[in-house]
């Protein structure tokens, strides 16, 4: 297929732009800037240049393209007003790539994040949650996945909350940032609550597969690790980073600090099973401990 990615330079479309490439797809991804330009280009991907709120340029991508894929998604979330802007420029974006595809019966693969639920692994079957910070992004993924009855064969792919390569992203990421500034790896809550995870390679697998044959209206989660305890990740963190693991006041961690606290274990049997999707890179814990350098 010639495919359409958007966020292709980022942790996971990097190697969802691989990972196509390696599997004989083509690859129009869209780039903002030259950088970003530069780095599809070398590799080897075609590059449509525009930002993600240029809904003409992406749908002319779509129209060009036998399916899509949709990544792309702000950078700043600094601040709830900041986080809310990038919700809505991702549902605009997805409306207009939806809106291009309708009645062709192509493929249109979107991300959002795996559900929470009190006691238990949350699974494929559960619903995305209707309230909090990213309640918006889950409408936008509702509203994608209803396109199965208007022609598109779409799916969503759920993300754990930590994304990882060469202990980088997600939301150990994000602890590993706190940390190398404030000098102190840092955890919300009492360290207990868990947070799933997969390595980015593994991930874009699993975008390839529901891209070739995931059914119309289904979601799939990329989850390889059901769940990391928070207290072990910021130990890790500690440990390669040379400074003390402390309990820190969940505000320190801005509009994600609701979720940080949460409890969220995820599991990806039925992925699993459906798909042939099998995680073959190094958990989250290991990829820290073995890439983290002070």
């Amino acid at each position: 297929m010639h495919v359409l990615v958007t966020g292709g330079t980022g942790t996971i479309g990097t190697a969802v732009v691989a990972e196509l490439l390696t599997g004989g797809h083509t690859v129009l991804a869209l780039a903002r800037s030259d950088a970003s330009t530069k780095a599809l280009e070398s590799a080897g991907a075609k590059v449509l240049r525009g930002s993600l709120a240029d809904l003409d340029v992406l749908r002319s991508g779509a129209a060009q393209s036998d399916g899509v894929i949709s990544l792309a998604f702000g950078r700043d979330y600094a601040s709830p007003d900041a986080l809310a802007r990038s919700i809505a420029e991702e549902s605009a974006a997805v409306t207009a790539l939806g809106e291009e595809l309708l009645g062709s019966d192509r493929p249109f693969v979107t991300v959002s994040g795996t559900p929470w639920v009190p006691g238990r692994a949350s699974t494929e079957a559960d619903p995305l949650p209707t309230e909090g910070p990213v309640a918006g992004r889950a409408r936008s993924v509702t509203a994608v996945l209803d396109l199965a009855s208007r022609g598109v064969r779409s799916s969503a792919v759920r993300m754990p909350r930590t994304v990882h390569d060469q202990g980088h992203g997600g939301f150990a990421g994000m602890l590993t940032e706190a940390a190398r500034r404030s000098g102190v790896a840092g955890y919300p809550g009492d360290g207990t609550q868990r947070w799933p995870a997969v390595h980015a390679r593994d991930a874009a697998v699993l975008f390839r597969l529901a891209l070739e044959k995931a059914p119309a209206g289904t979601s799939w989660h990329a989850v390889a690790d059901e769940g990391d305890a928070v207290r072990d990740i910021a130990a890790v963190i500690g440990r390669r980073l040379g400074l003390p693991v402390e309990r820190v006041p969940d505000e320190n961690f801005g509009p994600f600090a609701p979720i940080f606290a949460m409890d969220q274990p995820a599991s990806s049997a039925h992925t699993r099973e459906a798909l042939g999707w099998q995680p073959a890179h190094p958990g989250l814990l290991e990829d820290l401990e073995n890439n983290l350098r002070p």
